[in-house]
């Protein structure tokens, strides 16, 4: 018998410049758990989706836009997820999320800087 393999998931290495910092912000504000810390790593993970976080060295300026990551997240109920993290999301400095809206390439989506400047995105197809 051959075994077929195939993807599961991805899981994306989000540098950080405090692993406390951005650890609160995942469980705190976007509502993630906390799976597994060491000391310059952690897992994370809201339902089916999952982030790791990797701490860098403090001097390195990740709101810098060549660093500037960012990931999208493919959500089923958009408008629901967005009302679940609002009040969360309104604690964050002004400039921060971008309320949900429509893309012409028939995505609805909603936007989040985490706390080193890594853009998230929430959407689901209209």
């Amino acid at each position: 018998m051959v075994e077929i393999a195939h993807l599961t998931q991805i899981t994306p290495f989000v540098p950080c410049t405090s692993m406390d910092r951005q650890i609160g912000f995942y469980r705190n504000v976007l509502g993630f758990g906390l799976g597994f810390q060491a000391e310059n790593y952690a897992f994370l993970r809201r339902d089916a989706v999952a982030v790791r976080l990797v701490e860098v060295d403090g001097t390195v300026d990740l709101s810098v836009r060549d660093r500037q990551g960012s990931f999208y997240v493919d959500v089923e109920g958009l408008d629901a997820v967005y009302a679940d993290m609002r009040p969360t999301l309104a604690t964050l400095p002004e400039g921060r999320v971008r309320a949900p809206f429509d893309q012409p390439y028939g995505q609805r989506e909603f936007h989040v800087a985490d706390e080193d400047c890594t853009l998230i995105f929430f959407g689901e197809a209209i």
